[in-house]
């Protein structure tokens, strides 16, 4: 599998608006995006996997990293000024980190609604959506 790959929740809309702003600020076009509900995110074999799709999950050097770990991680894949901001961030302690991605993740459907329909990705694009 390439990596690193940005698993999400397929269903939802603030993971859809996630996986755009992503296109957008991946200048190098590495990471991949693929829903946990999806056949790719059933096949992985690494320890942990959550089963949770209210997490965002991001393997990166075979190794999971999910919540905020996951989100400042990906950050630093988007490089400009993305890449120092998601260093930056890890530097917070975990567990306050996630207290923040829990608050938003419990209301995450509420406040953004589902992914009622997708943007068509552009011909490169697609390449980098796996199932």
């Amino acid at each position: 599998m390439p990596q690193p790959v940005m698993f999400y929740d397929g269903e939802c809309g603030l993971c859809s608006r996630t996986v755009q702003w992503c296109l957008k600020h991946d200048k190098r076009a590495e990471v991949r995006f693929a829903p946990i509900q999806g056949s790719t995110y059933a096949a992985l074999d690494l320890p942990n996997k959550p089963v949770d799709v209210s997490t965002m999950v991001l393997a990166e050097d075979e190794k999971l990293f999910i919540k905020s770990t996951g989100v400042f991680r990906l950050m630093r894949h988007m490089g400009g000024i993305w890449a120092p901001l998601g260093s930056l961030g890890l530097i917070f302690p975990g567990f306050l980190r996630d207290k923040g991605y829990d608050f938003v993740a419990k209301r995450r459907i509420k406040w953004f609604g589902t992914a009622e329909f997708c943007a068509l990705p552009t011909p490169e694009q697609r390449l980098r959506f796996l199932d």
